[in-house]
């Protein structure tokens, strides 16, 4: 089958226009970000005797190829993909006339139009597109994976099994881009100290602005300001509540206005600048007197990130840390956070380390360069508040370095 490809020609950028400088770009070295990243790819794919993925997953085409198009809108849309063999061209399959949008980045051969196959952008003609996708497959697999096993990370069911048909194994992606993720380079830890310093500096003006009359609604907004005018992209949730809101925990915030003396906890979960996370939770007392049950919610939720975090280092596996771990009291365990410690990177990341009685990953072991969030929430079941921290960490030479420096409240 012949295609017209468009192999993308060098370039200088030729913009007549002024730019602010974003946040901290002149400390990162950008060649090497990158190709860290796609060399990390490729090997996850040799040591599990693969040669080749096609990531349809915006943050997973982020961290291979560092191109961004829409990333929210194609979350959703299987409108824009790419593909990554062991050996052959980096091929990124673009959104419609978008091609000139990624052509400055050299560790992308060739840029072709996506074809797309799902019924909201093609209708009736559905199939015959699901058609032309799978003969595109079949041309890429005769040159590039003659082994007919590919690993992709978000697809659906009608693809799946018309790949199946013509004898095309796919394998489930996620496991090769979480493990090349887990292990950061100087360059992405520059990164995502960027993004912390960014939404630390939204928390701050979350504190110096946070005031009886205001709405959760208003407090958080704050944040998505801070991050777009310091070149952010977007928070994947909207967790911030205030008063008996806070408990149980996981709350978005609301129209609900905050009145004095209430408790207010939040999550950033902030894709800030160069697309890492700055994951940080703080909890805050309008007025900033805590009363004695807030305060003793509170330091418990500091005892247990000290706890936790002084137990890691590298070499310690998942598995002893979860049977070491600070034991939460009874009387809060049924309102226990899902994890006690996440990894965290372009996202939340591998590993998910949750409490004894949830199961979750026990196989794996800290390393250097892992980077961490320890997470505590702290509201008794049936109480009427509760206490969200969340610290970042790198995983250093031979304990937990801290990444995120907004102080803690003084109580």
């Amino acid at each position: 089958m012949k295609f017209n490809r468009r192999i993308i020609p060098e370039k200088k950028s030729n913009q007549n226009f002024i730019t602010k400088k974003r946040f901290k770009e002149d400390e990162i070295d950008f060649n090497k970000l990158r190709s860290y990243r796609l060399d990390r790819v490729k090997k996850e794919l040799v040591k599990n005797n693969l040669e080749a993925c096609m990531l349809f997953d915006p943050v997973n085409i982020r961290y291979a190829l560092d191109t961004v198009n829409m990333s929210v809108y194609n979350m959703h849309n299987l409108t824009r993909y790419c593909f990554v063999p062991v050996n052959g061209p980096v091929i990124l399959y673009e959104y419609f006339n978008c091609e000139k949008l990624s052509e400055h980045l050299n560790l992308i051969d060739e840029i072709r139009p996506s074809i797309t196959w799902d019924y909201f952008s093609n209708g009736d003609q559905a199939s015959a597109q699901l058609k032309k996708w799978i003969n595109e497959v079949i041309d890429l697999s005769n040159s590039y994976f003659k082994s007919k096993k590919i690993a992709i990370d978000v697809i659906n069911g009608p693809a799946t099994s018309s790949l199946n048909n013509i004898g095309i194994e796919v394998v489930d992606a996620k496991l090769i881009l979480e493990q090349a993720r887990v292990i950061k380079s100087p360059e992405e830890l520059k990164c995502m100290k960027a993004a912390i310093d960014v939404a630390e500096i939204g928390i701050s003006k979350m504190r110096d602005e946070l005031k009886a009359g205001m709405t959760e609604d208003e407090l958080w907004s704050i944040l998505h300001k801070t991050n777009i005018e310091h070149g952010g992209e977007w928070i994947e949730c909207r967790i911030l509540s205030s008063g008996e809101r806070t408990n149980p925990w996981m709350q978005e915030s609301s129209n609900k206005i905050i009145q004095k003396g209430e408790i207010v906890s939040f999550d950033t979960d902030m894709v800030g600048p160069y697309g890492y996370c700055a994951d940080i939770s703080r909890t805050y007392v309008e007025g900033n007197k805590f009363s004695e049950n807030q305060k003793k919610l509170y330091l418990m939720a500091v005892e247990q990130i000290n706890y936790n975090s002084r137990l890691i280092k590298p070499g310690m596996s998942f598995k002893e840390f979860t049977e070491k771990s600070w034991v939460l009291p009874k009387e809060y365990y049924g309102n226990r956070y899902s994890v006690m410690v996440h990894g965290i990177g372009l996202c939340d990341e591998w590993p998910a380390i949750r409490y004894p009685t949830d199961g979750g990953e026990r196989s794996g072991i800290f390393e250097k360069n892992m980077t961490i969030t320890v997470e505590s929430y702290i509201g008794k079941v049936g109480g009427k508040e509760g206490v969200k921290l969340e610290q970042q960490y790198l995983v250093g030479q031979n304990s937990l370095e801290l990444m995120s420096h907004h102080p803690l409240e003084d109580i």
